[in-house]
């Protein structure tokens, strides 16, 4: 390619081009904040800004077909910042599905008494309970499986269709929805850590009935490691189940954020 061609197709780049640009980026960039694995610590910056410059360049060209970009100065940076409400929006419902799954784990490690451990979590960088870090990695793992990443990259396409570059979000929708979904948190928790949050209520039930026979026994030192023991066959026994609880979360999750886009 011939220095001629660089500036004839340089030249061909109008601010309108570089605009929207900008515009897709600010919708883009909130996956990188908030939405599951995008943010993960594990990812290096650099590469977060690499990515979601390369996304933002591939979506540019389908998101600004037939939308008429302003060239004002103040213009843009209200459509700037509606674009970052949207992509934020959107990434933060799908962010509560992993919230979920680790206040699951965080539940199951103080009922059980592994919470007395904490570690560090490598994903989020928050320190946490071994179950809630064993939950917290496998859950990454089966959202990679099953695609959760090319679901999210599908919903923030099609978040284009639903608001335009040039327009903005339905607040009112999208909060209403944002708390909705933040509601159902606990209720997700709960339902993952139901069956060793059960086991280790009959295990305290039945410590109690042998502490009535044998109250010369040492509860804590005999409960602690039978208490830990339990936590782990039942989080061992139902992680087959896991997956499938993801699968159909993350689909829920992709077509509430979307339900919440709506043109104002």
């Amino acid at each position: 390619m011939t220095p001629t061609t660089i500036n004839q197709l340089i030249a061909g780049i109008g601010g309108g081009h570089v605009t929207a640009f900008f515009l897709v980026l600010a919708r883009v960039a909130p996956l990188f904040w908030v939405a599951p694995m995008f943010s993960s610590k594990l990812v290096p910056g650099k590469v977060k800004v690499v990515v979601a410059i390369a996304l933002s360049i591939g979506l540019t060209p389908v998101a600004a077909h037939g939308q008429p970009i302003p060239g004002g100065p103040l213009e843009v940076a209200g459509l700037i910042a509606e674009g970052m409400l949207v992509g934020l929006g959107f990434a933060f419902i799908l962010a509560l599905l992993t919230a979920a799954v680790q206040a699951a784990g965080t539940i199951i490690d103080a009922v059980s008494g592994m919470s007395l451990g904490g570690m560090l979590d490598p994903v989020n960088g928050a320190q946490g309970g071994v179950l809630t870090q064993a939950y917290s990695l496998v859950g990454l793992l089966i959202f990679i499986a099953i695609g959760g990443d090319a679901w999210m990259l599908r919903g923030l396409g099609r978040t284009f269709q639903l608001v335009p570059l040039t327009r903005g979000p339905n607040l009112t929708l999208l909060s209403a929805s944002a708390v909705q979904t933040f509601g159902q948190v606990f209720v997700s928790a709960v339902e993952l850590a139901a069956p060793a949050m059960l086991a280790l209520t009959i295990t305290d039930v039945s410590f109690g009935m042998v502490s009535r026979v044998m109250p010369q026994l040492n509860l804590f030192a005999v409960g602690f490691p039978v208490k830990i023991g339990v936590g782990l066959l039942v989080f061992a026994t139902t992680l087959p189940f896991l997956g499938g609880w993801i699968s159909d979360q993350m689909v829920n999750s992709v077509g509430s954020a979307l339900h919440a886009l709506r043109v104002a």
